[in-house]
């Protein structure tokens, strides 16, 4: 059997794995993956990037790359409910409610003000997966094995060593690795090292459909993200409809690609073959005609799962071996790559020496707790649909009920108009899906990498919509337009990812020197960036003034995933003997005194 060393084995070629990949190769550290598919995902799953992903990606210089190949927001901007797509009843073709969505119409200014991306990007990950692969092979640092399945595992306290087998050739290699990151969905790693997912295992099981079609005649928006339909006329005991999404290309109306979302009964052994899924879709649109091609189908659970652990010694989960949410809210696949962005770092500092071994603890504690309220949040949003059919007056099992209803709450009359009015005030209660601004850019980190200051934590807005940017260590580096070299700069493009950021407000801050000398001493590398109201880094319009929360004398250091690590709000007696304690303490290296 051959042998490979590497510094960092990576179990799993999905959105996670395949974003480890890149951080560290980015980083210059060497990690081999190995996914047991021969190529990425052939069906779209998760399609949008959330606000934070892309500063997340944005930091690793690929944004340009992944605007020219994804859906800009502006095609996404709208949710609508309908009856149907064709047909010619009295109840088809009707539009039963629409709002705003991920940042478009009345969300703009909210969404805007608190990041550079004022709206998701849709990148199917059909799409998506060999953007990452293609992004993270021409890098050139690491390696990836495709067709290669985990088959052994095992760890001490110096090293871990896998057997990974050629499923085309069946050839086995031995990798000796210091650290494994299983991103492989909990299907092998995570048994082998003894994780327990807990929580919701199965809340409905579901079919997503891919599919090609022209639906232009059927459409007269081209701003619809996501169609989803109540058919009062059908089988109104589960989701007799379901969900059309948009994939594109083209991104407007005149779109081609599809996905299609619907339920299944319990226990149903009919066979999902195309045939049978090309009937379904023409059912379930109400297009008996509907020429269509079928990319691709699978079925899958809706579930809300949590590791009771992230950590195993060398063994650390991420992405859905870690956590599974229900799609409300579109958390999964953007944790997982957040995931990722938190371990990079900090693997990376480890191996060169720049941090302990126990700084990788803090995984766990920052990580797992935003993944809790991220999978509860998903939980609540998807029980939160559950209303819609109540509140359009759908009884289960009852079509002829359900299809007077509708008429009703269609009617030009004073009841009519009583209807609609609940009905809105019901689907407000979607926003907690479609309008999460809050839930994507303003989760911080209690314990782990910082040095908390005592402050108390800003309330969070209930409905998941505002957030309150602060500088509290924990939370994400506020976002403010400055200048830099003449051009428009985010705060977050100054963090970089192979080392600590520490902002001042003037060049003849003291500051700049500890920097340095608390920098070469420590090995642990430092940046002072100076954002003032002059010079190469200004604060003109003083947008970051606003929000810094510390004085002119003060210091913020920010980490290299762009969360606060420590502040100081003004300038102490001895800036390098205080940058000093909090470097330490935050590289888990022990009292700098000894």
């Amino acid at each position: 059997m051959r042998e490979l060393s590497v510094p960092v084995l990576i179990a799993g070629g999905g959105g996670c794995g395949l974003s480890a990949f890149i951080f560290l190769s980015r980083l210059g550290l060497e990690s081999l993956l190995v996914e047991r598919h021969v190529t990425p995902s052939p069906m779209p799953k998760a399609r949008g990037l959330n606000r934070r992903t892309l500063e997340v990606l944005r930091q690793f210089g690929i944004e340009d790359a992944l605007r020219e190949g994804g859906m800009p927001g502006g095609y996404a901007s709208r949710i609508r409910w309908m009856t149907s797509l064709g047909g010619d009843g009295d109840t088809d073709r009707r539009t039963l409610y629409e709002m705003d969505s991920f940042g478009g119409g009345a969300l703009a200014a909210e969404y805007e003000a608190g990041s550079p991306f004022g709206k998701i990007l849709m990148y199917p990950q059909v799409r998506l997966e060999p953007f990452l692969r293609r992004q993270g092979e021409a890098i050139g640092v690491g390696r990836t094995m495709f067709n290669t399945e985990l088959i052994e595992l095992e760890q001490d306290a110096a090293e871990v060593r896998a057997v990974v087998r050629d499923r085309g050739t069946d050839e086995r290699t031995l990798v000796r690795a210091q650290y494994l990151i299983a991103a492989d969905a909990g299907r092998t790693v995570g048994p082998i090292v003894g994780s327990r997912l807990e929580g919701a295992p199965k809340l409905r099981e579901m079919i997503t459909v891919y599919f090609k079609a022209d639906l232009e005649r059927y459409m007269d928006s081209d701003q619809l993200s996501t169609t989803i339909f109540v058919n009062p006329a059908g089988d109104t005991a589960f989701w007799g409809s379901g969900a059309l999404g948009k994939i594109g290309p083209p991104y407007d109306r005149t779109c081609r690609e599809w996905l299609f979302h619907s339920a299944t009964r319990p226990g149903d052994p009919e066979k999902y073959d195309n045939a049978t899924l090309i009937a379904r879709v023409r059912e379930l649109l109400k297009i008996p005609d509907l020429e269509l091609e079928i990319l691709g189908s699978a079925p899958w659970t809706v579930q809300g799962l949590l590791a009771d652990r992230y950590r195993f010694g060398r063994v650390f989960l991420a992405g859905d071996s870690a956590h599974r949410h229900p799609p409300a809210a579109g958390l999964g696949l953007n944790s997982g790559i957040q995931d990722a962005h938190n371990l990079a770092w900090k693997l990376a500092m480890v191996l060169r020496g720049q941090a302990d071994a126990a700084l990788l603890d803090s995984y766990e504690a920052e990580r797992r707790p935003v993944a809790a309220r991220n999978v509860r949040w998903s939980l609540f949003a998807f029980s939160n649909a559950q209303l819609t059919g109540p509140a359009l007056g759908i009884i289960p099992g009852n079509p002829e009920t359900s299809l007077a209803n509708i008429r009703a709450l269609l009617a030009d009359d004073e009841e009519g108009e009583a209807r609609r009015v609940r009905l809105d005030h019901v689907m407000a209660v979607n926003r907690t899906e479609f309008q999460a601004n809050d839930l994507e850019i303003g989760f911080w980190y209690d314990a782990g990498a910082i040095v908390p200051d005592g402050t108390p934590a800003p309330r969070r807005d209930p409905t998941g919509l505002r957030f309150n940017a602060t500088t509290r260590p924990g939370h994400r580096l506020p976002h403010a337009w400055i200048t830099r070299g003449g051009s428009f700069v985010s705060t977050l493009d100054l963090a970089r990812p192979d080392r600590f950021t520490l902002l001042v407000a003037h060049a003849a801050s003291p500051w700049i020197a500890a920097a340095r000398a608390v920098g070469a001493a420590t090995g642990t590398p430092i940046d002072a960036v100076v954002v003032g109201d002059s010079g190469e880094v200004a604060d003109r319009d003083h947008a970051w003034r606003r929000q810094r929360e510390v004085g002119d004398g003060g210091a913020i250091l920010v980490r290299p995933d762009q969360h606060v690590a420590w502040r100081s709000r003004d300038l102490p007696a001895d800036p390098a003997a205080a940058l000093t304690a909090v470097l330490y303490r935050l590289t888990r290296r022990g009292d700098p005194a000894r």
